[in-house]
């Protein structure tokens, strides 16, 4: 017979109620009667589904993607390439946004995932610690993207300090000096990506200074182009501008053009990412590649082999990056002697 609810809370010696809420993260509990119920939940095998019946016998078919902000070019391509890896493996992919300000969406989401009939998750955290995404019995096998690190499962990611150390170097290559970097917040792609800058400039003997480091708390283009414009109103024009994400920079683009400011005669622009809309914007973008396709199908295998084996050591993959000069950045004209 099918383990009921119940069963869960007689064994846990709590009510329907509290496994329930414990289950779909929903309520108040302690983590002595969290810790009661998910043991219980573990020994008896119970499967907190509407339709558990229908994945005891077998599996859904269904992954889940979550991503930070699904408003972004950046999201819609790798949205793409995780649906049609997907259909090659015969899998069906549900979205999910997470949202960039509160880590409270990434934990309801883990809890709630098994409740719709998903086989696994692969999300792009953006502020969960190791410590917040520990695995727990109700939570699906799990596959991550991005940069916050941790050892409790897979994980696909780019190397953001090489990546960005090995754009600014270009830059500094190009002749550049005073090189500012745009989108600042509390995340780990934003703290690595500016280690990576940083590590550039240090490695030219160029000066580091708080002043070239601009936040956008949203990384969204309408922000960057006001967070530039709050800069340029109070300091001056960088030699060079490198944006975290090609999104921004497409926006940074936009708040020099309402100034007056050429591109890339008065100042040189990077982004990172490689989206679409960056090798058709004025000027084209120069910007660090992603082979998104290949990122979705090593997040996807990862997930496969993660349901077929549940307690294998987790595995990082690092997908490479190239650096993509393009006509947003050209050399500084070299002085003539005298």
């Amino acid at each position: 017979m099918r383990v009921t609810l119940k069963d869960v809370a007689v064994r846990a010696g709590v009510s329907a109620k509290t496994v329930s809420n414990v289950v779909n993260g929903t309520g108040r509990f302690s983590p002595e009667v969290r810790a009661r119920v998910e043991s219980a939940v573990a020994a008896l095998n119970y499967v907190p589904n509407f339709s558990a019946r229908g994945l005891r016998n077998g599996r859904s078919g269904l992954i889940c993607l979550a991503l930070p902000n699904l408003s972004t070019p950046y999201s819609a391509e790798l949205i793409r390439e995780f649906a049609r890896a997907a259909a090659r493996r015969d899998l069906g992919v549900q979205i999910e946004e997470t949202g960039f300000d509160n880590y409270q969406r990434e934990r309801h989401l883990l809890s709630q995932a098994r409740r719709h009939l998903i086989d696994g998750l692969i999300m792009s955290p953006v502020l969960l610690t190791s410590a917040a995404l520990q695995p727990t019995p109700v939570t699906p096998p799990m596959v991550f993207l991005g940069e916050v690190q941790q050892d409790i499962t897979d994980h696909v990611w780019i190397d953001n300090v090489a990546a960005s150390r090995d754009m600014v170097e270009h830059l500094i290559g190009l002749g550049h000096r005073r090189i500012a970097m745009l989108g600042l917040f509390e995340s780990e792609s934003a703290r690595l990506r500016r280690k990576g800058y940083r590590q550039a400039l240090a490695a030219a003997g160029l000066a580091q200074s708080a002043d070239l480091e601009i936040p956008n708390p949203t990384w969204t283009t309408a922000a960057a182009a006001a967070a530039l414009d709050q800069y340029l109103d109070h300091r001056q024009l960088p030699d060079a501008i490198f944006c975290l994400t090609d999104s921004q920079a497409l926006g940074v683009l936009n708040a020099l053009w309402r100034r007056g400011i050429r591109v890339p005669d008065d100042v040189s622009i990077a982004g990172y990412d490689d989206i679409t809309d960056g090798r058709y914007a004025v000027p084209p973008l120069t910007t660090v590649g992603i082979d998104k396709a290949r990122l979705a199908e090593a997040a996807i295998d990862l997930l496969i082999e993660r349901i077929a084996e549940p307690r294998r050591r987790p595995r990082r993959v690092t997908i490479p990056y190239t650096i993509l000069p393009r006509e947003s950045s050209k050399p500084v004209p070299r002085r003539r002697s005298r």
